[in-house]
């Protein structure tokens, strides 16, 4: 039976009534523990306890391979396949709390290495396989990895040649896929298929804190080293409602989302949240491609997809009627993270998809969504929603040094409505990051008083409803201005000759920064001086002319992470001839 909007009613139906009643407990309440009162395991929410129920035949997973085949996995047969692995790691020696590194693609061997894991009570990391030699080793030397699953192909390309540079690194298992010869001539280098054969597939999860380490995320910071940020086992409990509420997901649906597993979107929300929720998880190996994509969300019958703006820009790109060849009503809710989604997606995604693309918001350190455009809510285009329940979250006063406090150190909150600050959350909730690995000093900065700071400025509506404005150091400082690169880009994006926008502010001796702008145009659309004139009008009309840019160049692409951000660090490193620092995480041929 084909689940449809009409047929359910949304999970967060009451939202003043549940934040009311809604407590961290109450959800905990929701998952099982470990059975005889042995703790809090990821591995047993997301799939032994499903398993062991009438859920077991249920298909947890569905991988669409490159070549056309399509492979199922219910979720006793991904108990079976985690078991193997855990019983793998025990064989080789790992211990619970050392770190599992993989670099891998979308395929079943990341999803059996991530579980099977945590249900040793050894902590994943996940590596994104477009990363070069440098980044691999930077984050598996942060990391102290212990244990690395890749393939023969990016082990060969990627981390033989700094192999030797890893002491700590005992094993590598590599996965052919039916596709490669393993070769053994180096030591310490396994066949991850002959191993898995190898083992048992029953496994008894040892008892597990909630305050156990489990996860370990490297953000791709603008400059430094990346940080490791720690996420433990109760970061399961957020996992879980927030899949229920933000993505609103029922047991019979049909789930996509196609951010990879090499960052954290796609290990909270492409595995741990969606198979705790007992939903059929799609897996694509390939990447982006408009035709496949929509062909996917027709043949699967997608009830949830969860994607990044930059792919909706590019769906945009593609044209609405290659979107209107296809037969797309199974979806009743899509929703977007990444990056803010500008207000034309939203009304873009209402008029071809025939549903609001719901933006919703949340880091790396908050481990999982925290404000959201839920099902049940109106859609405010532009806005990032409302702070789901247990999450509290205000808006600071911040100035150019960053928050401002009173005397006794506390910071200020902002007082009116539409004044722009600096995001903050009270901190509590379980899937909230409890330390930068190695850099504690790192961490203890992320606070003030009692708020985590986001580094985010935003501003809040009388409603209640938050509006991204733009990270503290993207945040345009001209002639007293603070300007949002993002509204500069959305405004841009309302141009029908513009694709996509990105907005950096450039120094001024007069103003201190004007507005810059590098514009993607829409297919067919030459670049012309004449719209350069004209893009710059519309601008100033739709904005003022202290806000809109006062320069425009042309790009055939701009730089994006995999993740789906526009990397303006980037284009303002190239515009003004500095180090570029990390790009690691950039998408390849941007």
């Amino acid at each position: 039976m084909t689940v449809t909007s009409e047929s359910l009613r949304p999970n967060l139906d009451d939202y003043e009534g549940t934040r009311a009643r809604f407590t961290w407990d109450q959800a905990r309440s929701l998952l099982d523990g470990l059975p005889h009162g042995r703790g809090l395991n990821i591995a047993h929410e997301a799939v032994d306890r499903h398993a062991a129920g009438p859920r077991a035949d249920h298909v947890a997973l569905r991988f669409l391979g490159r070549d056309g085949c399509v492979t199922d996995r219910t979720y006793a047969d991904l108990r079976a396949d985690t078991a193997r692995f855990a019983n793998l790691l025990t064989d080789l020696g790992i211990e619970p709390g050392e770190r599992v590194f993989s670099l891998l693609n979308r395929t079943p061997a990341l999803y059996v290495t991530a579980l099977g894991t945590l249900k040793h009570r050894s902590v994943f990391c996940p590596l994104f396989s477009a990363f070069g030699p440098e980044p691999v080793r930077q984050r598996m030397q942060l990391g102290d990895a212990r244990i690395l699953v890749t393939t023969p192909s990016l082990y060969h390309r990627k981390v033989a040649p700094i192999r030797d540079q890893l002491p700590s690194l005992r094993h590598v298992l590599l996965v052919a896929n039916g596709s490669h010869e393993v070769t053994r001539r180096e030591p310490r280098t396994h066949s991850f298929e002959e191993f898995l054969a190898a083992a048992s597939d029953t496994y008894v999860i040892q008892p597990t804190s909630p305050n156990d380490m489990a996860l370990l995320h490297f953000t791709s910071g603008t400059t430094g080293t990346p940080k490791g940020a720690v996420h433990v086992h109760e970061a399961v409990v957020a996992h879980n409602v927030t899949g229920y509420y933000a993505l609103d997901l029922h047991p019979d649906d049909v789930f996509w989302c196609t951010a990879d597993p090499g960052w954290v979107t796609g290990t909270s929300y492409g595995i741990v949240a969606p198979l705790c929720n007992g939903v059929t998880t799609i897996v694509d190996e390939v990447d982006f491609d408009a035709e496949r994509w929509y062909r996917v969300l027709q043949d699967e019958h997608v009830n949830v997809w969860y994607t990044a703006p930059t792919a909706v820009r590019m769906l945009m790109r593609a044209g609405d009627d290659v979107a209107r060849s296809y037969d797309l009503r199974s979806l009743r809710l899509v929703a977007s993270v990444g990056e803010p989604l500008n207000p034309e997606a939203v009304v873009w995604g209402e008029r071809v998809l025939g549903l609001p693309i719901r933006d919703n918001w949340w880091q790396t350190e908050t481990g999982g969504i925290m404000i959201a455009n839920c099902a049940a809510d109106e859609v405010r285009p532009g806005s990032m929603g409302r702070p789901l329940p247990g999450i509290e979250a205000t808006i600071l006063q911040h100035d150019e040094r960053g928050v401002i406090v009173d005397d006794t150190c506390t910071p200020l909150e902002v007082e009116h409505s539409d004044t722009v600050g600096e995001l903050a959350l009270r901190p509590g909730w379980p899937s909230m990051f409890r330390d930068y690995l190695h850099e504690h000093e790192r961490y203890q900065r992320c606070f003030a008083g009692d708020w985590y700071l986001t580094g985010d400025l935003a501003r809040r509506d009388a409603d209640g409803w938050y509006w991204f404005v733009g990270r503290g150091d993207d945040v345009i400082k001209s002639a007293g201005h603070l300007i949002g690169p993002f509204e500069v880009e959305s405004a841009l994006m309302e141009h029908p000759a513009v694709a996509e926008a990105g907005v950096i502010g450039i120094p001024d001796p007069v103003v201190g920064e004007r507005v810059k702008a590098f514009v993607m145009l829409a297919n067919d659309v030459e670049p012309t001086e004449e719209l350069r004139r004209e893009l710059i009008g519309f601008g100033r009309k739709r904005l003022g002319a202290a806000v809109a840019p006062k320069d425009i160049e042309f790009r055939d692409a701009l730089p994006h992470t995999k993740s789906g951000k526009v990397m303006r660090r980037l284009l303002r490193a190239q515009e003004l001839g500095l180090a570029t620092g990390d790009t690691s995480t950039l998408e390849p041929n941007t």
